[in-house]
């Protein structure tokens, strides 16, 4: 169970970028190829540090995926990093084929994800990578949530044996769980106690699951009580911890820094429906529109991604399954 220190700690960003030097110094077979993006990947320090070890593709991410499928066929640890909007739109194909299809354990990495690019607009938000790659067969999906979780998922995936897609945002995060937290990929984890029955069931990903965690202890103080898991992993699924909030919950939320079509939310929906498990569910969001143009704060608060907004949603819903 996470703990409920919400202390600001680095951006996920610094935090990959850092653990990644920490293991390429002793481990000489770790390269890194990134497409005019080193700066916003945080990675100029390792360029530094291991001039051999990184390779500048320059703005051509479809040579950037291939070249990563050829040197992983060598035997070399290669993590491609690039801006998630356009690492899965312009080499969906080379992601699709060279990675997947030919089974080559790249680890594609995709910053500035989801609407980090804020002002920049819609051609910069990443809100497709979910759907996307969940509809490629054998490429597994992360979404770190905190400093904590994207440390455990970079030293798990550096002998990872299948392609794998891990993104990241921007902003500082705080700390959610404590360091005994056991982490494992396609593992969900529980960051509220242990109940027979929650009123409210929060499954989250990624940068999200700070808000949804944040709406318990809201809940709380209004008599609520709610089950947040964090589902750092799309893929593989992890069905049983799913099932397991739903059935002792009244209603579900999923929150997601993504469309709502085709991602977490619809994920969750599709398992539970055929699960048999029948509950009031909110898919919370971006909605099927042109994105507002702004900041990642802004654009969380306009689409009801908010901590009191979501408790806002959740009261809604229990009033409406009481009705």
């Amino acid at each position: 169970m996470g703990g409920f220190n919400l202390q600001i700690g680095k951006t996920n960003l610094d935090t990959f970028a850092q653990t990644l030097m920490e293991l390429a110094a002793i481990d000489r077979d770790i390269l890194v190829l990134t497409s005019d993006s080193r700066g916003s990947g945080r990675v100029t320090p390792f360029a530094e540090k291991f001039p051999e070890q990184i390779v500048e593709m320059g703005i051509a991410e479809q040579n950037l995926v291939g070249v990563a499928a050829g040197l992983a066929s060598a035997g070399k640890k290669v993590f491609v990093v690039s801006p998630a909007c356009f690492l899965t739109a312009r080499a969906l194909e080379q992601i699709k084929n060279d990675v997947a299809y030919s089974d080559h354990p790249v680890k594609l990495i995709g910053i500035s994800a989801g609407v980090s690019y804020g002002s920049l607009g819609t051609t910069h938000h990443s809100l497709h990578d979910f759907a996307a790659l969940q509809a490629i067969n054998n490429i597994d999906i992360l979404a770190p949530a905190d400093n904590f979780e994207t440390i455990r998922a970079i030293r798990a995936a550096v002998n990872y044996p299948r392609p794998i897609y891990i993104r990241f945002g921007k902003k500082a995060m705080p700390n959610l769980h404590t360091p005994d937290t056991h982490f494992e990929i396609g593992k969900a984890i529980q960051l509220t106690p242990e109940r027979e029955k929650y009123d409210v069931a929060l499954i989250a990903t990624g940068e999200t699951v700070a808000p949804a965690f944040m709406v318990s202890q809201i809940l709380t103080e209004q008599g609520v009580s709610s089950c947040v898991l964090s589902l750092h992993t799309l893929r593989p699924f992890d069905e049983n911890a799913v099932e397991r909030a739903a059935a002792r919950s009244e209603v579900v939320i999923t929150v997601e820094e993504h469309s709502v079509n085709g991602g977490l939310g619809s994920r969750v929906a599709s398992f539970l429906m055929q699960a048999g498990v029948f509950r009031p569910l909110r898919i919370v969001g971006i909605p099927d529109e042109h994105t507002i143009t702004g900041s990642q704060g802004e654009i969380f608060n306009h689409y009801g991604i908010s901590a009191q907004a979501l408790a806002q949603t959740a009261l809604h819903l229990l009033e409406k399954e009481a009705a």
